[in-house]
């Protein structure tokens, strides 16, 4: 017990994401303690709607859930920056921080601003956790290599498939494999849409089902048209083979185009509609695409309906590896965030 240490834990973003990671650290706390020697205490959260907010003796969650901002120590608000400053690094040192949890929303032009996010976190001695892929897309090898000079982690378990193991997979589960190639569905909201027709909807009305389940975002296009899911091929380019790829070097078709009633009856016959993506490696390239395609009834991705998602991958030691994610929630992604928390403060 006495080698426990408090971690001052910034929120960049707060909204589903942060506030059930949130709960989810409350839950966790007395396992944290007792099992991994950490204690934590919220410094810092910042968003667009309610300005910046620091206080270095720690924010009450249960207010900050509330969005009310009260001390640890009783009712004195934190120390509010000017919101239009957007000063992070001011606010990082005001909340001493050590670990930023960056969660906000994706740009998928040039992954700002949230790069600077995590460039500022690491810069300013704190470790670096997002949920955001512009972040691997647009700056990977320098955010990554910035980290190791400042003796920090840069984690981004949540941006693919949401808590799933797949980066930490490879980084620590599977030593000296060569990735050949790689195949799935990543796109949680295009999926639910996807099945969400095969019962009977409309395209229209899939969408608004999947906005009412807090799934698809007020805009879709990203989703419905294939960009999320080119930006996590991407994003797994990036990382797990150390190749770049630019999103308009990934062939990308959306789900829009087909008729609901070929996508039914796809789905009677057996062979459904489902958007693929898939990726292999030729030399030093890599050849990726994102489309909609029937798949055979004995195809791992057919029987991965609604949010599900799933990816096989490709390699010489093992022929053929999937991992599939059965129903994930905004839990799910949080927990993604909460597992870099530990590895992040256990092996630094």
């Amino acid at each position: 017990m006495s080698r426990i240490r408090t971690h001052n834990l910034c929120f960049l973003g707060f909204g589903n994401v942060g506030r059930a990671l949130v709960r989810l650290l409350e839950s966790k706390k007395r396992e944290l303690r007792e099992c991994y020697g950490i204690r934590w205490r919220i410094t810092g959260v910042a968003t667009r709607r309610i300005g910046w907010t620091a206080d270095a003796r720690g924010l009450r969650p249960d207010g900050l859930l509330k969005d009310v901002f009260i001390s640890s120590e009783g009712q004195q608000r934190g120390k509010r920056l000017p919101g239009k400053s957007r000063n992070i690094r001011e606010w990082l040192r005001a909340a001493r921080a050590d670990v930023l949890f960056e969660t906000t929303p994706l740009n998928r032009h040039d992954g700002q601003p949230a790069v600077a996010h995590i460039r500022a976190a690491l810069e300013s001695g704190a470790h670096a956790i997002t949920a955001n892929k512009g972040t691997i897309v647009f700056a990977y090898e320098e955010l990554a290599r910035l980290a190791r000079r400042k003796g920090k982690r840069f984690l981004f378990e949540s941006t693919v498939m949401d808590g799933a193991p797949i980066f930490s997979l490879f980084r620590e589960s599977l030593p000296a494999t060569e990735l050949r190639a790689f195949r799935g569905i990543l796109n949680s909201t295009s999926n639910l849409v996807l099945s969400q027709i095969e019962a009977g909807l409309s395209l229209e009305e899939a969408v608004i089902k999947a906005q009412e389940l807090g799934i698809a975002e007020a805009e879709p296009s990203d989703d419905l048209d294939g960009w999320d899911a080119a930006v996590k091929v991407a994003a797994l380019s990036a990382v797990l083979w150390g190749i770049p790829l630019k999103l308009d070097k990934i062939s990308r078709s959306g789900i829009r185009a087909l008729d609901p009633a070929v996508i039914r009856a796809a789905r009677a016959d057996g062979r459904p509609y489902k958007l693929v993506c898939s990726a292999r490696r030729v030399g030093k390239r890599v050849k990726a695409s994102v489309k909609l395609q029937q798949v055979d009834p004995s195809d791992p991705l057919a029987a991965v309906d609604g949010t599900s998602s799933c990816v096989e991958f490709r390699m010489d030691a093992l022929p053929s590896l999937t991992v599939t994610e059965r129903d994930p929630g905004i839990e799910t992604t949080a927990y993604g965030m909460l597992a870099d928390f530990i590895r992040a403060v256990r092996e630094s």
